[in-house]
């Protein structure tokens, strides 16, 4: 394997997954070693707190100063069997709508570039959103199906455990959906939305792509939830998942009402998404709320929401990203991957849009480039045990 990252230091996510090959992790209850060397790195900034050269002296594995030359391992030709690439921490710009401008495409397309000079390709992981810019995304996309190798991305969410531990049924009618989340907008909106895709793609005629996005924050917010924009009963299902809603000294273990919520949660964010078969789903960042990820949805024929709260383990092991490190393991011995590149496609662009919308003034906005159409595994990839 060859490890192509912004950067690596303790708390990043090099360390959260590049490391996983190298010392394993826990599955099932058992410590799991991966059936895979890591043989070279390429790191795009290298800081003072770098930890790559230390993990490289210690496992016996190059760092080098280019992504082809770590492709191809010291060599004249292609010599790894996989990438994983981890676009996410490191001092880059911030654009005018607040998305960090993170060079997961010049990394992608540095790794392809390889492959065709070489006239053979390998399966690679990309972390997080495909790129802050959708036509990239879409072209990291294509490049994939061009070359014939599979791609997998996104966030952990999808595959940490769940509790309850419930999937929403394959081919079921839902009427709306909600995701209640905390953190940074063009974070993790991402891993909200993420959240929100891996659900909503198992509805009745698989995804059918987004058609509009509506952003909101601030008074906005507290109007729309006033005013009933979207099921008051969705948002009180994910409240009451929540493993972290938050407690005052004179208010402690109730429903909290509208006015203790704006007294808790200083800038409210929420994204409202219309997808092209008219499915209706709204994701909503509460810091001071809530510092977890909670789905709820009503399916058709069901009186009560089906919900659910995306548990991430704490630090320091955060064994979340041993989960996704699982199941791109899984597509690096197998060559397949384990769920549709097309969701965090979707995502990416969700983000980017959402982002826009915002900047534009809070308007909502058509999103015929999100026209995206895929069918999800039937098969759950979450852990369970």
């Amino acid at each position: 394997m060859a490890i192509v990252t912004t950067t690596w230091w303790y708390g990043s996510h090099a360390w959260h997954m590049a490391t996983r090959f190298l010392v394993g992790y826990p599955v099932n209850g058992k410590w799991h070693h991966p059936e895979i060397e890591v043989v070279s790195a390429y790191v795009d900034q290298i800081k003072d707190n770098d930890l790559s050269n230390r993990r490289a002296k210690e496992f016996g594995f190059t760092v080098y100063p280019t992504i082809a030359e770590a492709l191809r391992n010291g060599s004249d030709k292609l010599d790894v069997d996989c990438v994983l690439l981890i676009g996410e921490h490191g001092d880059y710009e911030i654009n005018e709508i607040g998305q960090k401008l993170y060079p997961r495409y010049r990394l992608f397309n540095g790794i392809t570039d390889v492959f065709r000079e070489e006239g053979k390709s390998l399966p690679i992981f990309n972390d997080k959103h495909l790129s802050w810019n959708f036509e990239w995304a879409a072209d990291m996309v294509a490049q994939s199906k061009e070359l014939k190798f599979p791609l997998l991305a996104g966030s952990s969410l999808p595959v940490t455990w769940r509790m309850p531990s419930v999937e929403l049924p394959f081919g079921a009618e839902i009427e709306e959906a909600m995701v209640v989340a905390y953190g940074p907008k063009d974070i993790y909106d991402f891993h909200a939305l993420e959240t929100l895709q891996c659900m909503m793609e198992r509805r009745r005629g698989g995804e059918t792509g987004v058609r509009s996005i509506h952003a909101l924050e601030g008074d906005a917010v507290w109007q729309q939830l006033a005013d009933k924009r979207w099921s008051p009963v969705l948002f009180e299902a994910c409240l009451s998942r929540s493993q972290t809603l938050a407690q005052t000294e004179d208010f402690s273990h109730r429903y909290p009402p509208l006015g203790l919520m704006k007294e808790l949660v200083e800038t409210p964010v929420c994204y409202q998404l219309e997808y092209n078969d008219g499915t209706r789903a709204t994701m909503m960042l509460m810091n001071g709320l809530v510092k977890d990820f909670n789905f709820a949805a009503k399916l058709k024929g069901q009186a009560d929401p089906l919900s659910t709260c995306f548990y991430l383990p704490p630090n320091p092991n955060v064994v979340y990203s041993a989960a996704l490190m699982n199941n791109a393991e899984k597509m690096f011995m197998t060559n397949k991957a384990p769920y549709p590149i097309e969701r965090t496609l979707l995502t990416s662009g969700m983000v980017q849009s959402a982002l826009q919308s915002l900047h534009l003034g809070q308007r909502q906005l058509d999103t015929p480039h999100l026209d995206i159409h895929y069918k999800a595994s039937k098969e759950s990839t979450f852990y369970r045990r």
